[in-house]
Protein backbone atom coordinates (compact mmCIF):
# COMPACT_ATOMS: atom_id res chain seq x y z
CA UNK A 1 0.00 0.00 0.00
CA UNK A 2 2.73 2.37 0.93
CA UNK A 3 4.24 1.25 -2.40
CA UNK A 4 1.45 2.48 -4.52
CA UNK A 5 0.92 5.55 -2.73
CA UNK A 6 4.68 6.40 -3.69
CA UNK A 7 4.10 5.38 -7.34
CA UNK A 8 0.77 7.41 -7.35
CA UNK A 9 2.85 10.12 -5.48
CA UNK A 10 5.71 9.93 -8.30
CA UNK A 11 3.36 9.41 -10.80
CA UNK A 12 1.52 12.75 -9.96
CA UNK A 13 4.83 14.50 -9.17
CA UNK A 14 5.41 13.34 -13.10
CA UNK A 15 2.42 14.21 -14.53
CA UNK A 16 2.47 17.79 -12.62
CA UNK A 17 6.47 18.80 -13.81
CA UNK A 18 4.74 17.78 -17.55
CA UNK A 19 1.94 19.90 -17.41
CA UNK A 20 3.69 22.73 -15.81
CA UNK A 21 5.77 21.93 -19.47
CA UNK A 22 3.46 22.15 -21.66
CA UNK A 23 0.48 24.32 -21.14
CA UNK A 24 -2.99 23.91 -22.93
CA UNK A 25 -3.02 25.53 -26.12
CA UNK A 26 -5.21 27.83 -26.12
CA UNK A 27 -8.90 28.36 -27.75
CA UNK A 28 -7.75 31.24 -29.99
CA UNK A 29 -6.32 29.14 -33.48
CA UNK A 30 -5.26 31.37 -36.10
CA UNK A 31 -6.78 30.65 -39.74
CA UNK A 32 -3.39 28.68 -41.48
CA UNK A 33 -4.79 29.97 -45.03
CA UNK A 34 -4.73 33.77 -43.43
CA UNK A 35 -1.40 32.96 -42.13
CA UNK A 36 0.93 31.60 -43.89
CA UNK A 37 3.98 29.12 -42.88
CA UNK A 38 6.77 31.30 -43.42
CA UNK A 39 5.30 34.70 -41.67
CA UNK A 40 4.24 32.77 -38.25
CA UNK A 41 6.78 33.83 -35.69
CA UNK A 42 6.83 29.89 -34.42
CA UNK A 43 7.81 28.64 -37.11
CA UNK A 44 10.53 31.13 -37.54
CA UNK A 45 11.61 30.12 -34.05
CA UNK A 46 11.36 26.60 -35.05
CA UNK A 47 13.51 27.01 -37.94
CA UNK A 48 16.02 28.79 -36.14
CA UNK A 49 16.45 26.24 -33.55
CA UNK A 50 16.50 23.28 -36.59
CA UNK A 51 19.07 25.29 -38.53
CA UNK A 52 21.31 26.13 -34.97
CA UNK A 53 22.67 22.61 -33.70
CA UNK A 54 23.26 22.25 -38.26
CA UNK A 55 25.56 24.83 -37.78
CA UNK A 56 27.19 24.01 -35.18
CA UNK A 57 27.77 20.10 -36.23
CA UNK A 58 29.89 21.85 -39.75
CA UNK A 59 27.54 24.48 -41.26
CA UNK A 60 26.17 22.57 -43.98
CA UNK A 61 22.37 23.22 -42.92
CA UNK A 62 22.93 27.05 -43.07
CA UNK A 63 24.83 26.21 -46.42
CA UNK A 64 21.54 24.70 -47.72
CA UNK A 65 19.57 27.55 -46.29
CA UNK A 66 21.52 30.09 -48.50
CA UNK A 67 20.90 28.39 -51.47
CA UNK A 68 16.85 28.00 -50.81
CA UNK A 69 16.90 31.23 -49.90
CA UNK A 70 18.99 32.67 -52.76
CA UNK A 71 16.84 29.72 -55.11
CA UNK A 72 14.16 32.02 -53.98
CA UNK A 73 14.75 34.93 -54.34
CA UNK A 74 15.80 34.18 -57.76
CA UNK A 75 12.27 32.59 -58.72
CA UNK A 76 10.60 36.07 -57.11
CA UNK A 77 13.59 38.24 -59.41
CA UNK A 78 11.83 36.18 -62.12
CA UNK A 79 8.55 36.33 -61.80
CA UNK A 80 8.17 39.61 -60.71
CA UNK A 81 10.51 41.08 -62.81
CA UNK A 82 8.76 39.53 -66.37
CA UNK A 83 5.08 40.57 -64.78
CA UNK A 84 6.59 44.43 -64.26
CA UNK A 85 7.91 44.16 -67.26
CA UNK A 86 4.89 43.43 -68.91
CA UNK A 87 2.40 45.80 -66.31
CA UNK A 88 5.48 48.98 -67.73
CA UNK A 89 5.09 48.24 -71.20
CA UNK A 90 1.08 47.83 -71.07
CA UNK A 91 1.11 51.80 -69.92
CA UNK A 92 3.59 53.04 -71.89
CA UNK A 93 2.14 51.43 -75.15
CA UNK A 94 -1.43 53.29 -74.28
CA UNK A 95 0.26 56.42 -73.46
CA UNK A 96 1.93 56.41 -77.12
CA UNK A 97 -1.31 54.91 -78.94
CA UNK A 98 -3.46 57.78 -77.29
CA UNK A 99 -0.58 60.55 -78.69
CA UNK A 100 -0.56 58.74 -82.06
CA UNK A 101 -4.25 58.41 -82.49
CA UNK A 102 -4.81 61.76 -81.60
CA UNK A 103 -1.69 63.56 -83.88
CA UNK A 104 -3.54 61.10 -86.87
CA UNK A 105 -6.82 62.67 -86.17
CA UNK A 106 -6.92 65.93 -84.94
CA UNK A 107 -5.08 68.10 -87.16
CA UNK A 108 -4.88 70.91 -84.53
CA UNK A 109 -1.79 69.47 -82.84
CA UNK A 110 -0.18 69.08 -85.84
CA UNK A 111 -1.12 72.40 -87.81
CA UNK A 112 2.39 75.34 -87.93
CA UNK A 113 1.79 78.12 -85.62
CA UNK A 114 3.89 80.97 -84.68
CA UNK A 115 2.90 80.21 -81.22
CA UNK A 116 5.65 78.82 -78.87
CA UNK A 117 6.54 77.59 -75.29
CA UNK A 118 8.22 80.61 -73.27
CA UNK A 119 11.39 78.28 -72.55
CA UNK A 120 11.96 78.65 -76.56
CA UNK A 121 12.00 81.78 -77.71
CA UNK A 122 13.68 81.39 -80.88
CA UNK A 123 12.19 80.91 -83.91
CA UNK A 124 12.78 78.38 -86.56
CA UNK A 125 11.09 80.32 -89.49
CA UNK A 126 14.25 80.96 -91.44
CA UNK A 127 16.02 80.49 -94.56
CA UNK A 128 19.34 79.68 -93.54
CA UNK A 129 19.59 76.02 -91.88
CA UNK A 130 23.00 77.73 -89.60
CA UNK A 131 20.55 80.04 -88.05
CA UNK A 132 17.61 77.37 -87.37
CA UNK A 133 20.12 75.27 -86.18
CA UNK A 134 21.74 77.78 -84.00
CA UNK A 135 18.29 78.53 -83.03
CA UNK A 136 17.44 75.08 -82.27
CA UNK A 137 20.75 74.69 -79.87
CA UNK A 138 19.32 78.13 -78.16
CA UNK A 139 16.14 76.55 -77.75
CA UNK A 140 17.45 73.71 -76.21
CA UNK A 141 19.53 75.06 -73.57
CA UNK A 142 17.60 77.52 -72.32
CA UNK A 143 14.83 74.24 -72.09
CA UNK A 144 17.71 72.25 -70.13
CA UNK A 145 18.46 74.71 -68.48
CA UNK A 146 15.22 75.80 -66.80
CA UNK A 147 14.81 71.82 -66.29
CA UNK A 148 17.64 71.33 -64.72
CA UNK A 149 16.68 74.45 -62.12
CA UNK A 150 13.53 73.06 -61.35
CA UNK A 151 14.68 69.61 -60.61
CA UNK A 152 17.48 71.15 -57.88
CA UNK A 153 14.78 73.38 -56.23
CA UNK A 154 12.58 70.13 -55.66
CA UNK A 155 15.46 68.24 -54.15
CA UNK A 156 16.38 71.51 -52.05
CA UNK A 157 12.39 71.51 -50.95
CA UNK A 158 12.29 67.86 -50.50
CA UNK A 159 15.76 67.61 -48.51
CA UNK A 160 14.29 70.30 -45.98
CA UNK A 161 11.05 68.97 -45.52
CA UNK A 162 8.81 71.41 -47.33
CA UNK A 163 6.35 68.99 -47.97
CA UNK A 164 3.34 71.90 -48.09
CA UNK A 165 5.23 73.33 -50.66
CA UNK A 166 5.38 70.47 -52.77
CA UNK A 167 1.99 69.17 -52.59
CA UNK A 168 0.78 72.72 -53.12
CA UNK A 169 3.15 73.02 -56.44
CA UNK A 170 2.29 69.54 -57.58
CA UNK A 171 -1.61 70.29 -57.40
CA UNK A 172 -1.69 73.36 -58.93
CA UNK A 173 0.32 71.48 -61.96
CA UNK A 174 -2.14 68.65 -61.93
CA UNK A 175 -5.37 71.25 -61.63
CA UNK A 176 -4.15 72.91 -64.88
CA UNK A 177 -3.18 69.70 -66.66
CA UNK A 178 -6.95 68.12 -65.35
CA UNK A 179 -8.91 70.87 -65.98
CA UNK A 180 -7.04 73.32 -68.42
CA UNK A 181 -5.28 71.07 -70.81
CA UNK A 182 -8.04 68.64 -70.90
CA UNK A 183 -10.73 71.48 -71.66
CA UNK A 184 -8.70 72.21 -74.67
CA UNK A 185 -8.69 68.73 -75.84
CA UNK A 186 -11.74 68.03 -75.55
CA UNK A 187 -12.64 71.30 -77.50
CA UNK A 188 -10.57 70.32 -80.73
CA UNK A 189 -12.11 66.73 -80.48
CA UNK A 190 -15.37 67.85 -80.69
CA UNK A 191 -14.18 70.31 -83.53
CA UNK A 192 -12.54 67.45 -85.31
CA UNK A 193 -15.99 65.35 -85.43
CA UNK A 194 -18.36 68.08 -85.47
CA UNK A 195 -19.80 67.61 -82.07
CA UNK A 196 -22.48 70.50 -80.98
CA UNK A 197 -21.71 70.58 -77.43
CA UNK A 198 -23.27 73.19 -75.11
CA UNK A 199 -20.85 74.55 -72.25
CA UNK A 200 -22.74 73.29 -69.14
CA UNK A 201 -22.09 70.18 -70.04
CA UNK A 202 -18.79 70.47 -70.72
CA UNK A 203 -18.53 71.92 -67.86
CA UNK A 204 -19.59 69.19 -66.00
CA UNK A 205 -17.45 66.40 -68.12
CA UNK A 206 -14.57 68.60 -67.15
CA UNK A 207 -15.13 68.85 -63.26
CA UNK A 208 -16.12 65.21 -62.79
CA UNK A 209 -12.85 64.24 -64.66
CA UNK A 210 -10.86 66.79 -63.02
CA UNK A 211 -12.50 65.80 -59.79
CA UNK A 212 -11.91 62.52 -59.32
CA UNK A 213 -8.76 62.46 -60.96
CA UNK A 214 -7.31 65.09 -58.04
CA UNK A 215 -8.70 62.58 -55.47
CA UNK A 216 -7.18 59.30 -57.43
CA UNK A 217 -3.39 60.88 -57.97
CA UNK A 218 -3.51 63.17 -54.89
CA UNK A 219 -5.51 61.27 -52.32
CA UNK A 220 -6.87 57.74 -52.34
CA UNK A 221 -7.93 55.46 -55.19
CA UNK A 222 -8.42 52.41 -56.68
CA UNK A 223 -4.70 51.31 -58.58
CA UNK A 224 -6.53 50.99 -62.06
CA UNK A 225 -8.05 54.60 -62.04
CA UNK A 226 -4.69 56.25 -60.22
CA UNK A 227 -2.92 54.73 -63.35
CA UNK A 228 -5.30 55.94 -66.53
CA UNK A 229 -5.42 59.52 -64.78
CA UNK A 230 -1.57 59.43 -64.92
CA UNK A 231 -1.58 58.18 -68.59
CA UNK A 232 -3.81 60.83 -69.62
CA UNK A 233 -1.86 63.16 -67.95
CA UNK A 234 1.31 62.39 -69.53
CA UNK A 235 -0.70 62.46 -72.69
CA UNK A 236 -2.19 65.66 -72.84
CA UNK A 237 1.51 67.20 -71.57
CA UNK A 238 3.28 65.07 -74.53
CA UNK A 239 0.55 66.67 -77.25
CA UNK A 240 1.34 69.80 -75.91
CA UNK A 241 4.66 69.47 -76.58
CA UNK A 242 4.39 68.54 -79.45
CA UNK A 243 1.96 71.13 -80.81
CA UNK A 244 4.03 74.22 -79.47
CA UNK A 245 7.95 73.15 -79.96
CA UNK A 246 9.30 73.61 -83.13
CA UNK A 247 10.34 71.15 -85.37
CA UNK A 248 14.46 70.73 -85.31
CA UNK A 249 14.08 72.66 -81.36
CA UNK A 250 12.05 69.18 -80.19
CA UNK A 251 14.50 66.62 -81.85
CA UNK A 252 17.13 68.62 -80.12
CA UNK A 253 16.03 68.44 -76.49
CA UNK A 254 15.06 64.74 -77.21
CA UNK A 255 19.02 64.15 -77.47
CA UNK A 256 19.64 66.48 -74.61
CA UNK A 257 17.08 65.70 -72.03
CA UNK A 258 18.17 62.19 -72.08
CA UNK A 259 22.52 62.88 -71.28
CA UNK A 260 20.58 64.97 -68.48
CA UNK A 261 18.65 62.24 -67.47
CA UNK A 262 21.70 60.16 -67.50
CA UNK A 263 23.93 62.47 -65.54
CA UNK A 264 21.51 63.26 -63.00
CA UNK A 265 20.51 59.49 -61.97
CA UNK A 266 23.63 58.06 -62.15
CA UNK A 267 26.42 61.40 -61.11
CA UNK A 268 27.19 60.96 -57.63
CA UNK A 269 25.98 64.45 -57.07
CA UNK A 270 23.14 64.39 -59.18
CA UNK A 271 20.07 65.73 -58.49
CA UNK A 272 17.35 62.93 -59.02
CA UNK A 273 19.81 60.56 -57.98
CA UNK A 274 20.33 62.54 -54.23
CA UNK A 275 15.98 62.70 -54.45
CA UNK A 276 16.07 58.87 -54.64
CA UNK A 277 18.47 58.35 -51.76
CA UNK A 278 17.06 60.94 -49.66
CA UNK A 279 13.70 59.22 -50.16
CA UNK A 280 15.29 55.47 -49.03
CA UNK A 281 16.97 56.92 -46.33
CA UNK A 282 14.01 58.66 -44.91
CA UNK A 283 11.97 55.36 -45.76
CA UNK A 284 8.93 57.46 -47.89
CA UNK A 285 7.60 56.83 -50.91
CA UNK A 286 8.27 59.57 -53.95
CA UNK A 287 5.31 61.35 -54.94
CA UNK A 288 2.57 59.90 -56.94
CA UNK A 289 2.07 62.56 -59.03
CA UNK A 290 5.46 62.61 -60.20
CA UNK A 291 5.83 58.57 -60.69
CA UNK A 292 3.77 55.97 -62.30
CA UNK A 293 4.29 52.13 -60.39
CA UNK A 294 3.40 49.18 -61.95
CA UNK A 295 1.96 47.99 -57.88
CA UNK A 296 -0.29 49.31 -55.24
CA UNK A 297 -0.09 52.92 -54.22
CA UNK A 298 -3.19 53.69 -52.81
CA UNK A 299 -6.15 51.51 -51.70
CA UNK A 300 -9.58 52.61 -51.24
CA UNK A 301 -10.33 51.67 -47.66
CA UNK A 302 -6.56 50.97 -46.44
CA UNK A 303 -5.63 50.66 -43.07
CA UNK A 304 -3.79 53.70 -41.65
CA UNK A 305 -0.51 52.80 -41.01
CA UNK A 306 -0.93 54.04 -37.37
CA UNK A 307 -3.33 51.11 -37.08
CA UNK A 308 -1.25 48.46 -39.18
CA UNK A 309 1.62 49.27 -36.75
CA UNK A 310 -0.13 49.29 -33.37
CA UNK A 311 -2.17 45.52 -34.28
CA UNK A 312 1.50 44.58 -35.36
CA UNK A 313 2.18 43.94 -31.57
CA UNK A 314 -1.25 42.77 -30.16
CA UNK A 315 -1.24 39.52 -28.48
CA UNK A 316 -3.54 36.82 -29.70
CA UNK A 317 -6.50 37.55 -26.98
CA UNK A 318 -6.29 41.36 -27.83
CA UNK A 319 -7.14 40.51 -31.75
CA UNK A 320 -9.63 38.20 -30.35
CA UNK A 321 -11.38 40.96 -28.19
CA UNK A 322 -11.02 42.95 -31.28
CA UNK A 323 -12.32 41.30 -34.12
CA UNK A 324 -15.64 40.64 -32.40
CA UNK A 325 -18.42 41.86 -33.82
CA UNK A 326 -16.33 42.22 -36.90
CA UNK A 327 -13.65 40.67 -39.55
CA UNK A 328 -10.51 39.32 -37.47
CA UNK A 329 -7.89 41.29 -37.62
CA UNK A 330 -5.59 39.62 -39.28
CA UNK A 331 -8.02 39.78 -41.93
CA UNK A 332 -7.94 43.31 -41.76
CA UNK A 333 -4.40 43.79 -41.93
CA UNK A 334 -3.19 40.82 -44.46
CA UNK A 335 -4.21 43.41 -47.57
CA UNK A 336 -2.45 45.94 -46.20
CA UNK A 337 1.20 43.82 -45.69
CA UNK A 338 0.38 42.51 -49.26
CA UNK A 339 -0.03 45.85 -50.69
CA UNK A 340 3.07 47.20 -48.96
CA UNK A 341 5.30 44.30 -50.06
CA UNK A 342 3.37 44.28 -53.41
CA UNK A 343 4.48 48.57 -53.98
CA UNK A 344 7.92 47.39 -52.80
CA UNK A 345 8.87 44.94 -55.33
CA UNK A 346 6.97 47.40 -58.42
CA UNK A 347 8.96 48.95 -60.65
CA UNK A 348 8.33 52.86 -60.85
CA UNK A 349 9.02 54.98 -64.20
CA UNK A 350 8.99 58.80 -63.49
CA UNK A 351 6.10 60.56 -66.20
CA UNK A 352 8.81 62.79 -67.38
CA UNK A 353 9.42 58.81 -68.98
CA UNK A 354 6.06 58.30 -70.66
CA UNK A 355 6.58 62.27 -71.96
CA UNK A 356 8.88 62.43 -73.93
CA UNK A 357 8.49 59.15 -75.37
CA UNK A 358 5.18 60.10 -76.51
CA UNK A 359 6.98 63.29 -77.47
CA UNK A 360 9.34 61.10 -79.81
CA UNK A 361 6.60 58.58 -81.45
CA UNK A 362 4.34 61.82 -81.95
CA UNK A 363 6.97 64.14 -83.71
CA UNK A 364 7.28 61.58 -85.87
CA UNK A 365 3.80 60.90 -86.69
CA UNK A 366 3.39 64.45 -87.27
CA UNK A 367 6.34 65.25 -89.16
CA UNK A 368 6.88 61.52 -91.13
CA UNK A 369 3.61 61.26 -91.72
CA UNK A 370 4.31 57.35 -92.39
CA UNK A 371 3.46 54.83 -90.42
CA UNK A 372 6.58 52.31 -91.02
CA UNK A 373 8.61 56.09 -89.49
CA UNK A 374 6.25 55.83 -86.65
CA UNK A 375 5.81 52.01 -85.92
CA UNK A 376 9.97 52.03 -86.30
CA UNK A 377 10.23 54.48 -83.32
CA UNK A 378 7.32 52.85 -81.34
CA UNK A 379 9.26 49.32 -81.32
CA UNK A 380 12.65 51.06 -80.17
CA UNK A 381 11.41 52.61 -77.64
CA UNK A 382 9.49 49.07 -76.44
CA UNK A 383 13.38 47.73 -77.08
CA UNK A 384 15.20 49.97 -75.41
CA UNK A 385 12.88 50.03 -72.24
CA UNK A 386 13.11 46.80 -72.49
CA UNK A 387 17.34 46.87 -72.41
CA UNK A 388 16.64 49.30 -69.60
CA UNK A 389 14.33 47.04 -67.13
CA UNK A 390 17.13 44.48 -67.73
CA UNK A 391 19.92 46.56 -66.64
CA UNK A 392 17.72 47.47 -63.59
CA UNK A 393 17.37 43.69 -62.68
CA UNK A 394 20.85 43.53 -62.88
CA UNK A 395 22.13 46.69 -60.86
CA UNK A 396 19.81 46.68 -58.67
CA UNK A 397 19.67 50.65 -58.26
CA UNK A 398 17.97 53.36 -59.86
CA UNK A 399 18.30 53.91 -63.52
CA UNK A 400 17.67 56.71 -65.82
CA UNK A 401 14.55 55.35 -68.35
CA UNK A 402 15.31 57.65 -71.38
CA UNK A 403 18.82 57.54 -72.66
CA UNK A 404 18.88 53.99 -74.21
CA UNK A 405 15.23 54.18 -75.72
CA UNK A 406 15.23 58.15 -76.82
CA UNK A 407 18.43 56.69 -78.74
CA UNK A 408 17.21 54.36 -80.54
CA UNK A 409 13.86 56.06 -81.45
CA UNK A 410 16.46 58.41 -83.04
CA UNK A 411 18.07 56.41 -84.86
CA UNK A 412 15.37 54.43 -85.80
CA UNK A 413 13.30 58.04 -86.98
CA UNK A 414 16.37 59.26 -88.62
CA UNK A 415 17.56 56.09 -90.53
CA UNK A 416 13.68 54.77 -91.34
CA UNK A 417 12.92 58.14 -92.67
CA UNK A 418 15.91 58.97 -94.88
CA UNK A 419 17.01 55.47 -95.90
CA UNK A 420 14.22 52.64 -95.16
CA UNK A 421 11.19 55.00 -96.45
CA UNK A 422 12.84 56.29 -99.95
CA UNK A 423 13.79 52.60 -100.95
CA UNK A 424 10.19 51.49 -99.93
CA UNK A 425 8.47 54.62 -102.32
CA UNK A 426 10.98 53.71 -104.82
CA UNK A 427 10.08 49.89 -104.93
CA UNK A 428 6.41 51.45 -104.77
CA UNK A 429 6.82 53.63 -107.72
CA UNK A 430 8.59 50.76 -110.31
CA UNK A 431 5.49 48.13 -108.53
CA UNK A 432 8.71 45.93 -107.16
CA UNK A 433 8.04 43.89 -104.13
CA UNK A 434 9.84 41.76 -101.94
Amino acid sequence: MNASDSDDDSYNERTALVQSENPVVPSYRPDPELHPPNDTPSKRHAASRRAGPAAVDGGGGSSSLDQDVDADDEELTLKYGAKHVIMLFIPVTLCMAVVVATIKSVSFYTEKTDQQLIYTPFTENTPSVGRRLLNSVLNTIIMISVIVVMTIFLVVLYKYRCYKFIHGWLILSSLMLLFWFSFMYLGEVFKTYNLAVDYPTVGVIIWNFGAVGMICIHWKGPLQLQQAYLILISALMALVFIKYLPEWSAWVILGAISVYDLVAVLSPKGPLRMLVETAQERNEPIFPALIYSSAMMWTVGMASPMDSQHSGHETDEEAEQSSRGAEPESRQQRPFAEDELEEDRGVKLGLGDFIFYSVLVGKAAATGGDWNTTLACFVAILIGLCLTLLLLAIFKKALPALPISITFGLVFYFSTDFLVQPFMDNLAAHQFYI
